[in-house]
């Protein structure tokens, strides 16, 4: 794109290859989002979780509508957020996984406020009313209105970077 010397002669086009390049060098935190799907619990990993309002509290993450939980989560009125906490790596890869049994035996959870399936020993975690599915290409941004919640799980945060689960480092 510029000659020899040129700090932008690196620079290339945009395209989804590009968009993945840099978002891999950007670390984000990792949630896990929660619905009922009828009486069925459902949930997935996200690294797109976002503060939008403090007042109203509102936030918002992303999600594809050709995910297992898109029905869900176009469907429900309240779903719940969690923060995961770095002893939570297996926890993050089992939500993130196709077709794994997330709510198993090995799962620790309970329904929560207006039915929201709550996962133990997180950091912390809201309960949240849907305000907003908007369209964003093959996605929906869900936005969402925090109604209630704990923040005073124990622990470090989990980090997600250069497409691995990590631990926070002074």
């Amino acid at each position: 794109m510029g000659s020899p010397g040129d700090p932008f002669a690196s620079a290339l086009p945009g395209s989804p290859e590009l968009l993945r390049s840099v978002f891999r060098r950007h670390a984000a935190g990792v949630a896990v989002i929660t619905s009922a799907h009828g009486d069925r619990p459902v949930g997935f990993t996200a690294t797109s979780l976002n503060s939008v309002s403090a007042d109203p509290p509102l936030l918002s993450f992303t999600t594809g509508t050709g995910s297992s939980t898109w029905p869900a989560l176009r469907d429900c009125d309240h779903l719940g957020v969690h923060i995961l906490g770095e002893h939570q790596r297996e926890l993050a890869g089992l939500f993130a996984r196709s077709g794994a049994d997330r709510f198993g035996p090995g799962t620790g959870w309970s329904r929560g406020p207006y039915g929201v399936p709550l996962l133990d020993g997180v950091l912390a975690w809201l309960v949240c009313r849907v305000v907003a599915r908007v369209p964003a290409g093959e996605h929906r941004v869900i936005i969402a209105e925090a109604v209630v919640g704990d923040p005073a799980g124990q622990g470090r945060p989990l980090l997600y970077h250069q497409g691995r689960f990590n631990a926070l480092r002074d």
